[in-house]
């Protein structure tokens, strides 16, 4: 056995190293896949929460989003976002089409309901000319403003030949249909009723003239354009035809005659001319139309002009004859005569005759106040919210 230390003297040889390997290893092995199991449990558990997490902050953003975008209470259509919607949500809002409010050069226009709220539904006709530049130009205006004494635009569609419009529900309808006793629940209008309303369309325009930058010209303002909510405040509407005034230092715009015929600036008509003043005009004669109850051009052999009636009656000085007899004198006369004096201010033939936006809003308010004085001794120029007013505008000249 001499030199080889290997061999075992006695028949029996045990190697230590193996005895120890067969303890160690699987030691190691036992505590290495535990480990693993460990870090892979948790690595599990880890993401779990992660996901649920993640589904939770996603339910309740939903949520948050669902409650800012339809919550119940007055007034949050106008504080929703703007949706975009796709026409089998217009089938499912409109209740296949079931109700129709109205009907104009643009299409139908359909009672419908997002979350129990009224809302209404404008539908492109596809025969409708010009309809979908008016369109375009609807949702692109309507995205930017936002104003009280402008309809709100809740959604669209814009889906293939599929076009429409989704706006706050006007529960009153338009002021033309109130004077002249169209409307299916028609509301007598008194003479504070109708101030009221000329004060808000008036706001309304003041808005795009001096809130917006660029300013932008509606270009269509007549009665027929004013809605009324459920509380009879008075709101622009029908936004197609608006033009923005370009941003470098240009008073007006030269383009293609549009509007409706009666409430045409002769000015814009004849030169092609448009500026903020076209707009005034045409308020001047849905003012005109608030006084005196008649149309804007008589249907009879004469089609006079309602302007140039009240003209014919401011000359003999009879405003009992130019105020609408349905009110039976319940007016203050200074009230009715100023009311005149402004609207005759906003027809002149001369646009820079005309008053600017601002200062109308001023006396409109001063002729709110002053019928207020007469039916409600007790109230005063503070429940008519001020307006800034730019002095270095002429002001009204007097009719009297």
């Amino acid at each position: 056995l001499g030199q080889n230390p290997h061999i075992c003297e006695h028949g029996e040889c045990i190697d230590h190293r193996k005895h120890r390997n067969s303890i160690v290893i699987p030691l190691v092995a036992s505590i290495c896949g535990g480990l693993i199991l460990l870090v892979t449990v948790t690595a599990i558990l880890w993401i779990l929460r992660r996901r649920r997490k993640s589904k939770a902050s996603m339910v309740e953003k939903d949520q948050s989003e669902i409650s800012e975008q339809h919550t119940k209470q007055e007034g949050s259509l106008q504080q929703s976002k703007k949706q975009i919607c796709s026409h089998s949500d217009i089938c499912k809002i409109t209740n296949n089409f079931n109700t129709i409010v109205g009907k104009g050069g643009f299409g139908t226009v359909y009672l419908g309901y997002i979350y129990d709220i009224p809302v209404a539904v404008k539908i492109l006709s596809p025969s409708s000319f010009r309809g979908y530049e008016q369109f375009q130009a609807e949702v692109t205006l309507l995205l930017r403003v936002h104003h009280k004494n402008l309809t709100s635009l809740i959604g669209y569609c814009d889906e293939g030949s599929n076009k429409s419009l989704i706006y706050e529900y006007m529960a009153n309808g338009n002021l033309l249909e109130h004077l002249s006793g169209k409307h299916s629940k028609s509301k007598f209008l008194s003479w504070e009723d109708r101030l009221r309303i000329a004060v808000d369309a008036a706001l309304g325009l003041e808005y795009l003239q001096n809130g917006c930058k660029p300013p932008i010209i509606h270009r269509d303002v007549k009665s027929s354009n004013i809605l009324l909510n459920e509380h009879f405040q008075a709101k622009l509407s029908d936004f197609g035809l608006s033009k923005i005034i370009p941003d470098d230092g240009g008073s007006h715009l030269s383009t293609v005659v549009a509007g409706t015929p009666g409430y045409l600036d002769p000015d814009y008509y004849t030169n092609n001319r448009l500026t903020e003043k076209s707009d005034v005009y045409s308020f001047g004669v849905v003012l005109l139309e608030i006084i005196t109850g008649q149309q804007v051009i008589a249907r009879n052999e004469e089609r006079c002009h309602i302007i140039e009636w009240v003209r014919s009656l401011v000359a003999i000085g009879d405003i009992k004859a130019i105020v609408d007899s349905r009110l039976e004198g319940d007016f203050d006369i200074n009230s009715a005569w100023k009311a005149v004096e402004i609207a005759m201010a906003c027809v002149s033939l001369r646009p820079n005759q005309r008053p600017i936006m601002s200062v109308i809003v001023f006396e409109l308010k001063e002729t709110l106040a002053t019928e207020l004085a007469r039916t409600k001794p007790n109230s005063s120029a503070e429940s008519i919210e001020p307006v800034n007013l730019d002095f270095s505008a002429q002001l009204i000249p007097l009719a009297r």
